[in-house]
């Protein structure tokens, strides 16, 4: 396990989220930009509900990445990513699925939801395997910081965050 946080919610459950398995590879851009950087990244992610009517709880699983870039050449900085396969409890939910999300001009950090699912029960499992992420427009290095996050139907919402992961681009 990477790393956890849990919350007791409004109905005094608790409610845990946990990041496993990261991975994170920096690839050559395809298009030669060097104002593009792109990664392969795989990880798991694990939530569990504890307490009275845990067997009932329902709401959202998400993955994404908060993402930072020092400045862009006023072009917009483009953020793409691609699973070939997501897992849900061990079963195949999507045989692909793709995002693409524009994060302005300015600097600073941005937060991408790049996977979302509909959970219900007391536990559950995510698994992304070898998808493909691609930042454009970016100049300089880009900063990835991954999360998972759980969110009740009511409103209650814990998030943790994995290790940063530096994309200097120019293989």
């Amino acid at each position: 396990m990477d790393n956890q946080m849990s919350l007791v919610d409004g109905w005094g459950r608790t409610m845990t989220i946990q990041y496993w398995d990261t991975f994170f590879e920096e690839v050559y851009q395809m298009d030669r930009n060097r104002m593009t950087r792109e990664w392969v990244h795989s990880a798991k992610a694990k939530y569990s509900v504890v307490g009275s009517g845990a067997d009932k709880f329902a709401g959202t699983l998400e993955l994404g990445f908060q993402v930072s870039f020092p400045w862009s050449l006023s072009v917009g900085v483009n953020v793409s990513y691609t699973t070939p396969n997501i897992l849900l409890d061990d079963m195949n939910i999507f045989p692909g699925a793709s995002i693409s999300s524009d994060l302005g001009d300015s600097p600073g950090v941005q937060e991408v939801v790049v996977f979302s699912a509909d959970v219900e029960g007391s536990e559950g499992t995510v698994v992304v395997a070898n998808a493909h992420g691609k930042v454009t427009g970016a100049a300089g290095s880009v900063i990835l910081r991954p999360f998972a996050r759980l969110i009740s139907q009511t409103g209650d919402m814990v998030t943790t965050y994995g290790e940063s992961f530096d994309l200097k681009g120019s293989l």
